[in-house]
C-alpha cells in the first residue's frame, strides 16, 4: 500500500514544519510550497497528490482564490481541498466551503480532527 501523498500550501514555514512532522509520523508523504503560484505549477504536472491543506491567509494569493484555480485544474477536480485557518469566525467555515474546500480545519490544528478529514483520502 502506497502512503498517502499531502499537500501542504503555506507561506508560514512553521505551519508547513509542524503540519509535516505530524503526518510523517501518521505515515503520510508531505510536500510543501509557500504560496499558492508555486502550488498551482507543482499541480500542474502529473505529481501524485492525494489531498491539499491550504493556509487561506497568504500574501499574494489566498486560498479564497486559489481553492476555485486548483478545483479548475482537470487532474486536480477530484483532489480534496483541506482548508486550514486561524480565522475560527462564525461563517469562515461555510465561506472556505463556499470557495470549494472540501473541508475545513482550524489553527491550532487539532490532530485528531485532521486525522479524520485524510481518513477519507
Amino acid at each position: 500500500m502506497h502512503k498517502k501523498k499531502v499537500l501542504i500550501i503555506d507561506d508560514d514555514a512553521r505551519n508547513i514544519f509542524a503540519l509535516t512532522a505530524t503526518l510523517r509520523a501518521k505515515s503520510f508523504d508531505c510536500v510543501s510550497c509557500a504560496g499558492a503560484r508555486e502550488a498551482l505549477e507543482l499541480l500542474k504536472t502529473d505529481e501524485k497528490i492525494d489531498a491539499i491543506l491550504i493556509d487561506m491567509m497568504m500574501p499574494d494569493m489566498d486560498g479564497y482564490e486559489a481553492i476555485p484555480e486548483i478545483k479548475n485544474l482537470e487532474s486536480r477536480s477530484k483532489t480534496p481541498v483541506f482548508a486550514v485557518t486561524a480565522q475560527a469566525m462564525v461563517g469562515d467555515r461555510e465561506k472556505c466551503l463556499k470557495a470549494g474546500a472540501d473541508g475545513y480545519v482550524s489553527k491550532p490544528i487539532n490532530v485528531d480532527n485532521l486525522l479524520k478529514l485524510l481518513s477519507g483520502i
